[in-house]
């Protein structure tokens, strides 16, 4: 018996006209999300979930991406089975004109030699 096709796996995403400051700033004030960001800001490409060391359980760090897809900070796609990443950069540049380069530059300085 043939396998049923199934539709490709898509991850919904906000309107950033949609998403409040508020929002966006609850999103960042835990560290193990601004150290997501922060990652992938100096990473410069998409990675998969998998691919981040956290101090917390994989059903925690589960938990952060979605705080951080549904504040737009992140966009979330599939490639296969890996959930891929990628920052939201310039429509957040449009929408908040230099929160996330002054939240990564804090990042990077606070973390000093332990920067990846």
């Amino acid at each position: 018996m043939a396998r049923p096709r199934t539709a490709p796996r898509t991850v919904e995403h906000p309107d950033l006209a949609q998403v409040g400051l508020q929002q966006v700033m609850e999103a960042l004030v835990d560290p193990v999300r601004r150290m997501v960001v922060s990652r992938l800001a100096r990473r410069g490409e998409d990675m998969s979930c998998g691919t981040f060391e956290a101090p917390v359980s994989i059903s925690t760090l589960t938990h952060h991406f979605n705080v951080l897809r549904e504040a737009g900070v992140i966009r979330q796609y599939y490639v296969g089975v890996a959930k891929m990443n990628t920052l939201r950069a310039e429509e957040m540049e449009e929408r908040f004109p230099g929160l996330l380069p002054s939240v990564i530059a804090a990042c990077v300085a606070e973390a000093g030699s332990d920067v990846d």
